[in-house]
């Protein structure tokens, strides 16, 4: 079932630049996106205040895949790497992911985040919260709740890596 299609997925995106804006005081601030989905929507929502603020946001990609705490359970996570081109410290960062669920994944890159160095503040935005948390962890700006059932999967589709834009609920 799709909750999300390409429109509701633009509108959110500008929404969450907007809030990034907003809540940071201006455009002093970087934007991380946790690879792979993540890095989409911090790279449109860079677009979306380069277009409004006409400011160059710095973006920086956080590969987490040594920080989860699955890999003893077979974990199928491939290390990339991180790509942060910038000094962490001393900034305000927006880390940005497609789907918060667990917190599982916020709680690895909190880890990552931390061993590139010591930002003044981090605000965690994502285009879809679907509950379920197991370590407290809440977004600062959220896309779209969508309360699920554990028995249920939030697959966010992106043109860049799907070739069509939506959000979809699947039943496992």
């Amino acid at each position: 079932m799709t909750v999300l299609n390409e429109e509701d997925i633009e509108r959110a995106v500008r929404r969450l630049a907007v809030q990034a804006i907003e809540l940071c005081g201006g455009t002093d601030f970087v934007l991380v996106g946790i690879r792979t989905r993540g890095v989409i929507l911090a790279q449109r929502m860079r677009r979306e205040i380069l277009r409004l603020e006409h400011a160059d946001i710095p973006l920086g990609v956080l590969d987490i895949a040594l920080y989860r705490d699955d890999l003893l359970d077979g974990c199928d996570a491939v290390f990339k790497g991180s790509e942060i081109g910038f000094d962490l410290d001393g900034k305000n960062v927006v880390l940005c992911d497609d789907v918060l669920y667990t917190g599982r994944t916020v709680r690895a890159a909190m880890a990552a985040l931390a061993s590139l160095g010591r930002a003044r503040s981090v605000k965690l935005f994502v285009l879809v919260d679907r509950g379920h948390r197991e370590l407290p962890f809440a977004a600062d700006a959220v896309g779209k709740h969508l309360p699920t059932s554990r028995r249920e999967r939030v697959a966010v589709r992106f043109r860049e890596t799907d070739g069509v834009d939506a959000t979809e609920l699947v039943k496992e």
